[in-house]
C-alpha cells in the first residue's frame, strides 16, 4: 500500500511541525476508524501493515524528522499537564500502560454506545524512549510504582490528584475508586500481557483478541464509570508497541550490528556514534531523557531466545503515538 500523493508532497516539502501533524493525523484517520467484530484481528492486522509505509519512509528518506520529534510533536505528558491546569477540580486520569492507536477504535466506540460525550480525540506522542519510567519522569513521577496507594504526593504535574497504579482487574480497580474530586489511575495492561503474546506470527491477532474482549467488556467500562463520575476524563498512554515479529529480517552484517548494540532491546542509553550505514540503522537522539540510540524503522534479527513478538522503545509510529480521549457522562 503506496502512501497517498498528497501526504508524500507534504512530508517531502513541510516544516518538520507540518509533516509530523501529517503523519500523526493520517496514522489517527487509518487506525481510528470503527472496526467490524468479525474483522478486528484481520484488520488490526492490514492497518499496522498499512503504517509500515510510514516507517519505512521514516526509516529511509525521513529518518532526519526524528531530530525534530520532541519540539515537533505535541507530547502526551505535557498534554496532560496542560488539561489538567485549565480544568477546575472533578478531574481524572486514566493511564493504560502501552495503549497503541490500534486500540482507539473500541475506546471511541464503546464510549458513544454508553453514554458518553467524546470531548476530544486525537493522537499524542510518547516521550523518547517510548518507554514507562520517561513518561512517568515527564509528568513529575520517580516512576510508574510511585503512584501506587496515594503514594505520589503532590510534587508533581497533576495536582491535588490521588493517585494508584495496579495490575488488578477491573471490577478490582473499580472499587478503588472514592469520592476525591481529581484522580490520576495507572493500570499495567495491556502491557503486562505482551510477552504473553509471543508465539511468532500470532502475537499481534492474539493480542487483539483479548483487547477486543476487555475493552468491549462491562467489567473495563464499570472503572471507566466510577472515574468519570462527578469529573471528565482523559484515557491516554504512556506509549505503544511494536508488532516487531512482524517486522522484516535484516540483512547478516546489518543483524550482526544491531544485535552488538541492541541486543534484542529497541533502544540504549549511550554516547557512541551510530553506525556508518546509509540509509542509518540506528538513530542519536539527545532528548528531555538523556542522549540514545535508536533502531531506525521496522528491523528484527535472529537473537538469543528470540526477538520479541511485542516490544516498544524504539523508532516507529504505533511505539510512538497514543491515543488522548476525554470524556464526560451525558446527564440522565
Amino acid at each position: 500500500m503506496a502512501l497517498p500523493l498528497e501526504l508524500l508532497r507534504t512530508l517531502q516539502q513541510a516544516p518538520p511541525a507540518d509533516a509530523w501533524a501529517a503523519i500523526l493525523d493520517h496514522a489517527w484517520t487509518l487506525c481510528s476508524a470503527a472496526i467490524e467484530p468479525a474483522k478486528a484481528a484481520s484488520e488490526v492486522h492490514a492497518r499496522d501493515r498499512a503504517l509500515g509505509e510510514i516507517d519505512h519512509w521514516l526509516a529511509t528518506a525521513g529518518w532526519d524528522l526524528w531530530s525534530d520529534y520532541e519540539t515537533s510533536v505535541p507530547r502526551t505528558a505535557p498534554a496532560l499537564g496542560d488539561w489538567w491546569a485549565s480544568r477546575s477540580p472533578g478531574r481524572a486520569v486514566l493511564i493504560l500502560d502501552a495503549l497503541s492507536l490500534r486500540e482507539a477504535p473500541w475506546i471511541l466506540h464503546q464510549a458513544e454506545l454508553r453514554g458518553y460525550s467524546i470531548q476530544q480525540a486525537r493522537p499524542t506522542g510518547a516521550e523518547l524512549p517510548p518507554n514507562t519510567t520517561p513518561f512517568a519522569k515527564a509528568l513529575g513521577f520517580a516512576q510508574r510504582s510511585a503512584l501506587g496507594n496515594n503514594g505520589a504526593g503532590n510534587a508533581h504535574k497533576l495536582p491535588g490528584a490521588r493517585t494508584e497504579s495496579v495490575d488488578i482487574a477491573w471490577a478490582d480497580c473499580a472499587k478503588l475508586i472514592g469520592a476525591e474530586p481529581d484522580w490520576v489511575f495507572w493500570h499495567r495492561w495491556p502491557d503486562h500481557r505482551l510477552h504473553d503474546h509471543d508465539e511468532p506470527g500470532q502475537g499481534l491477532a492474539t493480542l487483539t483478541q483479548e483487547v477486543e474482549t476487555q475493552l468491549t467488556g462491562d467489567a473495563f467500562w464499570s472503572l471507566v464509570e466510577r472515574l468519570s463520575t462527578g469529573r471528565r476524563l482523559v484515557l491516554t498512554a504512556d506509549h505503544g508497541y511494536a508488532a516487531s515479529g512482524q517486522f522484516p529480517d535484516s540483512g547478516k552484517d546489518e543483524a550482526e550490528s544491531l544485535k552488538g548494540r541492541f541486543k534484542s532491546g529497541r533502544a540504549v542509553e549511550s554516547a557512541e556514534e551510530p553506525g556508518n550505514w546509509s540509509p542509518p540503522l540506528d538513530l542519536a537522539i539527545d532528548s528531555a531523557h538523556g542522549r540514545h540510540l535508536y533502531v531506525n524503522g521496522r528491523r528484527k534479527w535472529k537473537s538469543q531466545g528470540g526477538y520479541p513478538t511485542l516490544t516498544h522503545g524504539g523508532l516507529s509510529i504505533l511505539e510512538v503515538a497514543v491515543p488522548f480521549v476525554e470524556l464526560i457522562r451525558k446527564a440522565g
